[in-house]
């Protein structure tokens, strides 16, 4: 036998061996078992890895190059399935085949880069057969690049290529083409034309191409802020071959654009495209729940971030459990920006949390204490840290407080004591004998400072802006955060004590969150520089104040301690000057001792203090969700005290005048 009978032999068996590692696959891929297919595809690409070294063990040549480049190329989307992606391997492998390539025409240039030697091959490599092989490595070399975001290397391939094509085609490649363009104008040689059988066509991989390039332009025009491109682009893309992941990926994108231009139904409707094409894109059930929370449909928005949770939980619910029907994908290829979080996941714990502090907003309360304390169990099961921070999660001792806030309003009082020993026990060690805080001297009302964000209201000191806090460094900032949450513990212990009728205790509790607030000094600067102070802070501070101040005094007036009780009434009002329910407490007191001129000068200057208390009012909006439902104490007698107390100046007024 010749030594060109034993070559051609060798090609003819290693052609074989490729085809059969190809129908192993495609086989495997038509029966619908995942855990076959996973099995097989790692398998095929270890044969065609091995395979690879034996046709690469002869010298290159033009004979076995179209053998070689169709086994390179199978090796390669093979190793793109197995490891998720391209690797450094992949570019190796493709470097290495150009090389391999090149050695037929010219000596080898082992130090250029691959965007250096696609021109070279392009140029000086004339073998019409190795046409559909070197077209196929150059959609995978585009794909790689496209992964990394080299769009100018992408860009560059398909313009040598499109021109090398013009001869042929009759069209000519504009020199100003984008990638779209280029992409489009790619003349991909007809399937089997390489004589050998691949496991990823060339024209699969230029719709992919095409799909995953218009679907990362669209997104950086989101980014960029130019939507109606974005969304003419995502649309392209949308049409194009892609997984069902990725399809309903670019609906979610549309949809957000769409949302930014304020046209919610549109941005409705192409979230629903994309969960009826993948149930699983709970990015689309996250933005849906928020748009119907910005429209104000409640009862929608709970039953997206329900489906959503359940979605989350739901453990047979993976990603990867979608069967390659391409063993190149287009999520391989996209490399999706940054500033785009619209694809962020979300925690099952997190979703959980906006059920139940939705729920608890709207006043439903026997539906936010079962998801509160539910959230609390998966806490307890899974969190090691007390004090941490998640992502869009409140600081833990916040969600312990709007669980107890819950509580007490479905009068499950012991429940709440107990919730609120673990914020005491927790935070005690963190809290310092003294904490001073600067106050600057051009100072914005809490209403004011808050009108200029964005922020939503009642998200207290853990609010999406970090500017609340300024110059204050982290560890004065928790110590802070510790001395407010501990605070709020007490105040609440001290309400729920009230309610169980332990006047006593009660009164110790009140106490107790009063001393705390007053370790915060707020010490006023001397710098003339116009920095702002933060209103959420000192807000919630006074706000702890008055609330202890007003329970304490409550308290002392059912044990018969009127002078008391009237201290810690007029101390509130001093720290809360519009504060309603003090202010009926306090003239209700004043009415019953026989005071009623005293009785009739604080009405006079509550009456003149309505700015005050529409400023307080305003400012209660930005407080901590756990602090809002006490803000609407029950005003016992409140018409008949004001009945009296007008009756009562009447009355002097018409004495007066004789």
């Amino acid at each position: 036998m010749t030594q060109k009978q034993s070559s051609d032999g060798c090609l003819r068996w290693w052609a074989e061996e490729n085809a059969d590692v190809v129908r192993r696959w495609k086989a495997a891929n038509s029966s619908g078992d995942e855990d076959v297919l996973r099995v097989t595809v790692t398998d095929c690409h270890l044969a065609l890895k091995k395979l690879l070294q034996k046709v690469q063990g002869l010298p290159a040549a033009v004979l076995s190059l179209p053998l070689e480049l169709a086994i390179l190329c199978n090796s390669i989307v093979f190793s793109i399935n197995v490891t998720g992606g391209f690797t450094d391997q992949d570019e190796k492998a493709i470097h290495q085949g150009l090389l391999r390539v090149l050695e037929t025409s010219c000596p080898s240039r082992s130090k250029l880069s691959c965007a250096e030697l696609w021109p070279r091959i392009l140029r000086d490599v004339k073998a019409e057969e190795l046409d559909p092989s070197l077209h196929q490595l150059a959609g995978l070399q585009a794909a790689l690049w496209l992964a990394s975001n080299q769009i100018q290397d992408v860009k560059a391939l398909f313009q040598l290529l499109n021109t090398t094509q013009e001869s042929v085609s009759g069209k000519v490649c504009p020199v100003e083409s984008d990638l779209l363009e280029l992409l489009s104008l790619w003349n991909v040689p007809e399937e089997g034309t390489s004589g050998y059988l691949m496991a990823e066509t060339t024209h699969n991989l230029k719709d992919m191409l095409y799909t995953a390039a218009a679907f990362q332009q669209g997104l950086q025009l989101m980014e960029a802020g130019d939507l109606s491109a974005a969304v003419g682009i995502l649309q392209k893309a949308a049409a194009g071959m892609c997984s069902t992941r990725v399809l309903a990926q670019i609906f979610t994108a549309i949809g957000s654009c769409y949302q930014r231009m304020s046209k919610p139904q549109a941005a409705l409707q192409c979230w629903k495209q994309a969960l009826q094409v993948d149930f699983r894109c709970l990015s689309a059930l996250y933005q849906t729940s928020q748009l119907y929370h910005q429209l104000g449909k409640m009862d929608a928005e709970l039953q997206a971030l329900q489906l959503l949770y359940e979605a989350l939980d739901d453990s047979k619910q993976e990603a990867s459990s979608v069967s390659p029907v391409s063993l190149v994908r287009t999520e391989y290829l996209v490399k999706i920006p940054h500033a785009i979080t619209i694809f962020c996941s979300h925690d099952h714990l997190e979703v959980k949390y906006l059920i139940a502090r939705r729920y608890l907003q709207v006043g439903r309360v026997e539906e936010a204490v079962e998801h509160y304390l539910d959230l609390l169990a998966l806490l307890h099961e899974g969190s090691s840290v007390f004090l941490n921070s998640l992502f869009t999660f409140p600081r833990i001792p916040e969600v312990y407080l709007e669980a107890a806030s819950a509580l007490m309003q479905q009068k499950r009082f012991q429940d709440a004591l107990t919730i609120c020993e673990e914020i005491i026990d927790k935070t005690k060690d963190l809290i310092p004998e003294r904490l001073n805080i600067e106050q600057h001297s051009e100072t914005q009302s809490p209403a004011g400072a808050h009108e200029q964000t964005s922020g939503s209201s009642n998200d207290g000191l853990d609010s999406p802006h970090p500017e609340d806090l300024p110059g204050l460094c982290q560890e004065k900032r928790e110590s802070l955060r510790c001395i407010l949450w501990a605070s709020a513990a007490h105040l609440f212990q001290g309400q729920a004590l009230a309610r169980l009728h332990d006047c006593k205790e009660s009164i110790a509790q009140f106490s107790r969150s009063i001393n705390l607030l007053f370790k915060v000094q707020l010490v006023k600067s001397d710098s003339d520089t116009a920095v702002y102070d933060p209103p959420g802070p000192v807000n919630i501070l006074e706000t702890l104040k008055a609330l202890a101040l007003l329970g304490r005094g409550v308290q002392f007036l059912e044990m018969g301690k009127e002078k008391e009780a009237l201290m810690n009434l007029q101390l509130c009002l001093q720290v809360s000057p519009g504060h309603r329910e003090a202010m009926f407490c306090l003239l209700n007191v004043l009415w019953k001792l026989n005071r009623k001129p005293e009785a009739a000068s604080y009405w006079q200057k509550f009456q003149s203090t309505q700015e005050t208390a529409e400023r307080t009012e305003a400012a209660a909006r930005y407080l901590p969700l756990y602090l809002v439902p006490h803000l609407k104490g029950n005003i016992p007698q409140e018409e008949i005290v004001k009945t009296n107390i007008q009756e009562y100046l009447q009355t002097n007024t018409k004495d007066s005048s004789f």
